[in-house]
Formats: structure tokens, C-alpha cells, sequence
């Protein structure tokens, strides 16, 4: 339990991370696509790039900050996916591509107008993915003819360069069987394919149908068609993932180190980990937060500092984890309990060998 780690602490599996990093590429190049690994979940340039040295063609970033922080560390193949919208962003995307090649999602002309504005003044187009809803319902218009028109719509913007498609599927996160999570893969791939078809016979070519969540992207790999997958919490996974079947507690990567500071009775466990270490996402759905090798041991809620447990009735005693014991928790959601942590411990062989900083931690604009 890592006596010279206080708690509560971030515990990064260096063995377990590397296996889900060698698995996922594999999982690209069987399918010949290309992977380009969403980093807002571990915003750690150092595994950015084990990513990249496995196979990964690029990253992926949610916000101008992350992508700046992962060029100033040398990787200079970016999707930003995510609208940039005002002067303040181009300014600093002006200044990014000149260090890196970069992408940017959109699903509108005004998002479109500014970037083609950037591009006229560089005498570089923006290259740009249109963003479609394949049932997210988050961003983007719906496959088919209401995207083929905003395509055609951005691809007459001077300055500006339609080069594909993007989505994600997040609702495959509601998945209640395999066979679901399946189905919502494939639609998503096909959805793309489809909606690029269209295009293409109205005169506009795509040459990148970018897909994924970590969830479907061993599904979604294997369109036809598709050429690029995206997934981020896969190098870590959380019990999201073990719900959904595709991760089990052997591979997740990422858990929270805490203590037991109260027993205040039999049944009770208070733990010295809240929202602040293991965010609230997940919250009253069964299992949210798991504690590692302890199954009877059931997170009722956090608050700010505290974890609540409860132990089942045939482990309620006082002599069952007493004040001061640790325990290893498996986070509900891993990519905003990296964005809480200033550093990682890095543990290889079951000992700690090293400690990283979370480099884009709170890089939101």
C-alpha cells in the first residue's frame, strides 16, 4: 500500500497502463486504421508519448491549453476537437500551427467564418473535421442530408479546408448488453460512411471518418471505411468501464490511494478521499467506485474530503478495517480524477519508481 505515499494520492500502474496502451494499437493496426488517443484523460505528455512510440499517428485534445502544453513537449500532430470560437483562441491556434500540424472540429459556419479568416491571413487553410450527432445529442447535425449541407455550406468558406468527418458516440455509454454497445458501434461507423458517401457524390471528398469512444472503438475499428479512432480512457479505464464489459479491475490502470480516518460505527467506513480526489460523475449507480479486493466495501457518497462507505452486514464489525488502513478505489470516471491531481506516482513491479505531473491539469480554455 505504498507506505511513503500520503494520502490521498494518484497511483498510475505503469505495467497495467503499457498493456492497455500495446492493446489498443493492436487492435488499430488489425483493423488498419489509424489511432489517435484522446490525452484529456491523462494530460500527461509522457504518456503521450508511450502512446505514440506503440503507434498512435497523433493525439488528440479537448482545448487550445491542452494542445499547447503537448506541443511544447514535441508532439506536433493535434486534433483539437473542439469548436474555437473568438479572437483571443486564433490568435493562440495561429500561433500552435506554427509548431505543430493541427486539426479542429466544428459543426457551424460561424466557428468556420473565424477559422477561414485565420487561414487567409497565414495563407494556410485550417483543415477541418465536421462534426456529426450519431446520437449523442451533444454537438453536430444528424447523418445524412443535414450534414451533407453544412459540409458543402463550410466548404465554401474561403480559408478553411473540409478534410472529414468526427464524432463520438458517448451515448454507447448507456449500453445495457454487449450486443448494444455492438450495435451503437456500428452505427456510428456506418453512419459516417454513409453521410461521406453523400458527400462525396455531391462533389465534396472526405478522406477522414474519425470515430470512437473508448467504449466502442474495438467495435467501431472495424467499419468499413472508417479511418480513424479516438479513444482516451481506455489507457487508464474506471468502473464505467468494467460496467460496460470492457475492462476489468486487472486492467485499470489509475486508483486512488486513501485512509480510513473514521469508524464511527460497525457498518461505517469514512475515507479521507471526496469529490475533490474522485469526482462526483456516476454518482448512486451501483458500483460506481470500487474498492480494490474489497467487494463488501460499498461507496454510499462523497463530499468535498470524504468518502462514505458502508461494509455488508457479514463484515459489519470494528475490527474490519480499522483507523489508518489503506485502500486502493477505482474511480467512477478517470478523466476529470487526473484533472484533480497536480502529480502521479507511478508504480512499476508493485514499487514506486517515479512521479509525473499532470502537465495540462486544469488547461480548460
Amino acid at each position: 500500500m505504498y507506505p511513503e505515499i500520503d494520502t490521498p494520492a494518484l497511483i498510475i500502474d505503469l505495467d497495467v497502463v503499457r498493456a492497455n496502451v500495446t492493446e489498443m494499437a493492436k487492435v488499430a493496426a488489425t483493423h488498419g486504421v489509424r489511432l489517435r488517443p484522446h490525452i484529456k484523460t491523462h494530460k500527461i505528455p509522457e504518456l503521450a508519448r508511450m502512446q505514440l512510440e506503440a503507434g498512435a499517428t497523433g493525439i488528440t485534445c479537448a482545448k487550445l491549453g491542452e494542445a499547447e502544453i503537448m506541443a511544447d513537449a514535441g508532439i506536433d500532430d493535434i486534433l483539437l476537437a473542439y469548436p474555437i470560437w473568438g479572437e483571443p483562441k486564433l490568435r493562440r491556434l495561429a500561433a500552435l500551427r506554427e509548431r505543430a500540424k493541427v486539426r479542429v472540429s466544428l459543426d457551424s459556419p460561424e466557428v468556420a467564418a473565424g477559422l477561414g479568416r485565420l487561414g487567409r491571413q497565414t495563407g494556410s487553410p485550417v483543415e477541418v473535421l465536421v462534426e456529426v450527432d450519431t446520437g449523442m445529442h451533444r454537438l453536430g447535425r444528424p447523418p445524412g442530408r443535414p450534414t451533407a449541407d453544412l459540409v458543402a455550406e463550410i466548404a465554401a468558406i474561403p480559408g478553411v479546408e473540409v478534410v472529414g468527418l468526427l464524432t463520438l458516440a458517448g451515448h454507447a455509454y448507456h449500453s445495457r448488453s454487449p450486443e448494444e454497445l455492438a450495435e451503437t458501434a456500428r452505427r456510428e461507423g456506418a453512419d459516417l460512411v454513409a453521410t461521406a458517401e453523400l458527400c462525396a457524390r455531391e462533389g465534396i471528398e472526405l478522406r477522414e471518418l474519425s470515430v470512437g469512444s473508448t467504449p466502442t472503438a474495438r467495435h467501431v475499428a472495424g467499419v468499413a471505411g472508417v479511418t480513424e479512432i479516438r479513444p482516451g480512457t481506455y489507457i487508464f479505464n474506471d468502473t464505467a468501464m468494467m460496467r460496460l464489459g470492457v475492462a476489468t479491475e486487472e486492467t485499470t490502470g489509475a486508483r486512488v490511494l486513501t485512509t480510513v480516518v473514521g469508524r464511527p460505527s460497525p457498518e461505517r467506513v469514512v475515507l479521507d478521499a471526496g469529490t475533490k480526489c474522485l469526482t462526483s460523475d456516476g454518482t448512486g449507480t451501483p458500483g460506481w467506485i470500487a474498492a480494490v479486493g474489497l467487494p463488501y466495501l460499498h461507496m454510499e457518497f462523497l463530499n468535498e474530503e470524504h468518502g462514505v462507505a458502508h461494509l455488508e452486514p457479514g463484515h459489519a464489525r470494528d475490527d474490519e478495517l480499522p483507523v489508518g488502513t489503506r485502500v486502493r478505489l477505482i474511480p467512477s470516471h478517470a478523466c476529470p480524477v487526473l484533472n484533480l491531481f497536480d502529480v502521479v506516482h507511478v508504480v512499476e513491479g508493485g514499487r514506486v519508481v517515479t512521479e509525473l505531473r499532470v502537465a495540462a491539469r486544469g488547461a480548460v480554455r
